[in-house]
């Protein structure tokens, strides 16, 4: 696959990038989830409105993770076409579209509009990382910060706001989901004063081969993939599986959003610290110890779920902010993180769509959710391997007999 590039920005591109510039991103950032994480505390009335099968339903959940990793390649060719400004104003109108569309009452109407929200958010994910390192390699760890807790907070909001605004505007699960169309709405008015900035284009670099033959790479790439198994399979099911254990589903919305807002947290601290190390592998052990405490203690202890919710939010949320982090570290720059983020997040959320539909059908065949999260929690094992794998100090693109140096960037 050619690879298409952004190549450094010039100098009137770098004096522009000011804080509307960071405002914007973090605008479009915080419409990353809520597309997706919305329709979890919504998943039992969408089941019942559309007689889905858990499995069913689980297709419905892992649909925009599949999309997010099949459709990520095509993102550095629109970049490289139109422009990353251009093609992010792009994804923003394809995403109101696509929650335009899930208001019309037809499933086949509900699972097209996902695929559109899905391919949208792809766009998004690719092209964010790629623009930061672009016009912030300077403070790369904090706007990766930044970036990740936008994403967390549009999570959080999407998962405890929902049904509780639903209900009280009278509106049932489709107006609750399009309520969030709104918000993506208010993201593409701002994101159009960045057209201006856009002109130069992505060109054409090395070949994109030379990343899929580089072992870092890989490693990048499949700890990107296991922690968003994990994260979209537990945001897909666990609200369910506390509904079940008779929770009301407004409550187990917040549940779900108490791990985001904890996550908040740990994805704005943890990049920065990750920004002053030379190597950041005992960061992604840490990071995954935290995560198997939280889904451990959500298998184990019944009654405790608030408190194992905030522990399994503040490593997920951890864990997602090293994941991009760790594009941003191991590249030498923009070209290559564009690059890298194409890479780890169209093969990684296709590995993470496995998720939810094998969490839903691992219910269905056993008929309870025990089976299913400790499949969740053993696979936490590798992604600790290959991700302390991926954080030792080396640059993706570059022989190691050469003597690249440092992942660590520029302050």
């Amino acid at each position: 696959m050619s690879a298409t590039l952004p190549v450094t920005a010039p100098p009137a591109v770098r004096r522009s990038a000011t804080w509307w510039v960071g405002v914007a991103i973090f605008l479009v950032a915080c419409n990353l989830r809520p597309a997706v994480v919305a329709v979890s505390p919504l998943l039992e009335q969408i089941r019942a409105a559309a007689g889905l099968s858990a499995t069913a339903a689980g297709v419905l959940t892992a649909l925009p993770v599949l999309c997010f990793g099949l459709l990520a390649p095509f993102a550095p060719r629109l970049a490289r076409r139109f422009g990353i400004e251009r093609s992010l104003l792009a994804a923003l109108v394809i995403l109101c579209a696509g929650f335009a569309l899930r208001l019309i009452a037809s499933p086949v109407a509900l699972f097209a509009g996902t695929v559109l929200v899905g391919g949208a958010i792809a766009i998004g994910n690719v092209l964010l990382p790629g623009l930061i390192k672009r016009d912030f390699a300077h403070r790369a760890g904090l706007m990766t910060g930044l970036y990740t807790m936008a994403i967390s907070a549009g999570g959080a909001l999407a998962a405890g706001v929902t049904v509780p605004v639903a209900r009280a505007a009278g509106l049932d699960w489709r107006g609750a989901l399009g309520l969030w169309g709104l918000f993506a709405a208010a993201a593409l008015l701002v994101w159009l004063t960045q057209l201006r900035r856009d002109d130069h284009r992505i060109t054409t670099g090395g070949s994109a081969t030379g990343l899929w033959r580089d072992p870092l790479a890989w490693q990048v790439t499949v700890f990107m993939g296991l922690q968003s198994l994990s994260f979209y399979a537990a945001v897909a099911w666990l609200p369910t599986l506390f509904v079940e254990r008779g929770a009301d589903p407004s409550t187990a919305g917040w549940m779900l959003a108490l791990a985001s807002f904890v996550g908040i947290a740990s994805s704005l601290l943890t990049p920065m610290l990750a920004d002053r190390m030379r190597r950041q592998s005992g960061l992604v052990l840490a990071v995954t110890a935290v995560t198997a405490a939280g889904l451990v203690g959500v298998i184990t202890v019944p009654g405790a779920e608030w408190v194992s919710m905030a522990v399994l939010g503040l490593g997920q949320g951890a864990a997602i902010s090293v994941a991009l982090t760790l594009i941003v570290l191991r590249a030498p720059d923009g070209a290559h993180a564009s690059q890298l983020s194409g890479m780890a997040q169209s093969v990684g959320y296709v590995v993470a769509a496995a998720g939810p539909f094998a969490v839903g059908a691992l219910h269905d065949l056993t008929g309870a959710w025990t089976v299913p999260l400790v499949v969740l929690a053993l696979l936490l094992v590798p992604q600790g391997a290959v991700g302390a794998a991926a954080g030792r100090d080396r640059l993706v693109g570059r022989q190691q007999a050469d003597g690249a140096g440092t992942g660590q960037l520029e302050n």
